[in-house]
């Protein structure tokens, strides 16, 4: 949920070439960019990655920005942290508002032969 997140913030800025800054809890999305291993992923077509569809999804929207990744320990006071907590409990009450994940519901839905 967390690329998710930044995959629809990053797509709310209308103007291209922003400078942008995310903040966020979530090592695995944090390091992914930081650390540049999704560019890796790139080159071997996310063979044995969950996720790729949202992972190209996010590529496709950082590349027409300057996107900056900071991570944040979750759960510790910080101020925008606990709001967007707040924002997204609010939100996962209002029910099944947001659309489906198309990538995750095809790998759920796959057949699994043992």
């Amino acid at each position: 949920m967390e690329l998710l997140a930044v995959i629809v913030g990053l797509q709310t800025i209308k103007s291209p070439r922003q400078q942008v800054t995310v903040y966020s809890d979530s090592k695995y999305v944090v390091d992914s960019v930081e650390k540049k291993w999704v560019f890796g992923w790139v080159k071997t077509s996310f063979k044995g990655k969950k996720n790729s569809d949202l992972w190209m999804r996010f590529l496709n929207i950082y590349k027409q920005h300057d996107v900056k990744f900071v991570w944040i320990k979750g759960h510790n006071s910080h101020p925008e942290n606990e709001r967007c907590d707040q924002l997204a409990v609010a939100e996962s009450r209002k029910g099944n508002t947001l659309p489906p994940d198309v990538g995750f519901e095809a790998e759920r839905n796959k057949p699994s032969f043992l």
